[in-house]
């Protein structure tokens, strides 16, 4: 058996949930990294490794290809704690997951991306910025109801909707300039996490 193979940008939070989420299950599986605008990245896209254009991608042990996070997560995550059993807090955990990607990154991930990343800083317009600060904080909002007298998502166990939602979390003040202090139950969820048994950090 090959083994699981990981394509991973190291500076992505889409690709951070995928290794957080291996490292809490003790999961083994190499880590290629494609950093973004990298010659290895491009050697990956021309090996045809990344369906879809973009890290992360998993390749199983047969040699197929998984692209997209939160179905990479999804497929690790079968069977596990990080799912639950209940058919309702299933679904919810679903909602979460879809609500982050078409919701949450397009503002949060975005607007640390014009800040973090040297090649897209003349995209961070004054405008552009201002209109994602006020979206992001009003996303955060909708995290942070959720999260009042609650410590997970869904459920009383962390679950994939935690982990794919704490991706881009947990630098929402670092890279992207988000007033944190607004948020005193997501700061308390993401210190939660962090507290998980073989937690690993963004930088590993």
């Amino acid at each position: 058996m090959a083994g699981l193979k990981l394509y991973s940008m190291p500076s992505s939070g889409n690709s951070y949930k995928v290794r957080l989420l291996l490292a809490l299950l003790g999961r083994d599986c190499t880590t290629i990294d494609v950093e973004d605008n990298s010659p290895e990245l491009a050697q990956a896209k021309a090996d045809g490794r990344l369906p879809f254009g973009k890290a992360p991608v998993l390749q199983l042990d047969d040699g197929r290809l998984l692209p997209e996070s939160n179905a990479i997560l999804s497929w690790l995550g079968r069977g596990t704690e990080y799912v639950p059993g209940d058919a309702f807090d299933h679904a919810q955990m679903l909602g979460w997951m879809f609500w982050e990607q078409n919701q949450h990154e397009g503002v949060i991930a975005v607007r640390g991306a014009l800040s973090f990343y040297p090649s897209r800083k003349h995209l961070a317009t004054p405008d552009r910025m201002q209109d994602l600060l006020d979206r992001g904080h009003a996303l955060l909002q909708i995290m942070e109801n959720r999260l009042r007298g609650r410590d997970w998502l869904v459920g009383d166990h962390a679950s994939l909707a935690d982990i794919c939602l704490y991706g881009y979390t947990c630098t929402a003040g670092s890279r992207g300039g988000f007033d944190m202090a607004r948020f005193p139950a997501i700061n308390r969820w993401l210190a939660g996490i962090a507290a998980l048994p073989d937690y690993v950090g963004l930088e590993g």
